[in-house]
């Protein structure tokens, strides 16, 4: 494991990171069944791939402009979901 770790190339890792955090915002925007969207936990993974994104920005060589739209999908798609919410029977 540690040898294939050390030949694959950092950059390739840390993207392959980055996706699992937009998974995880992913998971917690869209949950299974009738679960509300547990938006504090989105937006912790969204803040950090934000963190690696807008960071790294260029050092992340082929991989940063689909992470930067990931990144901003997944800011609109939070956004979308929060005024849902607010806008629901309750307002």
């Amino acid at each position: 494991v540690r040898a294939e770790l050390a030949a694959t190339p950092v950059v390739d890792l840390v993207a392959n990171h980055a996706v699992g955090l937009w998974q995880l915002a992913v998971l917690h925007l869209v949950p299974e069944g009738e679960e509300p969207p547990r938006l504090d936990d989105a937006a912790v993974a969204i803040d950090a791939l934000a963190g690696i994104v807008e960071t790294l920005g260029a050092r992340l060589g082929p991989h940063e402009e689909a992470l930067r739209d990931a990144l901003t999908q997944l800011r609109m798609a939070f956004v979308q979901i929060q005024e849902r919410g607010s806008s629901g029977p309750d307002t």
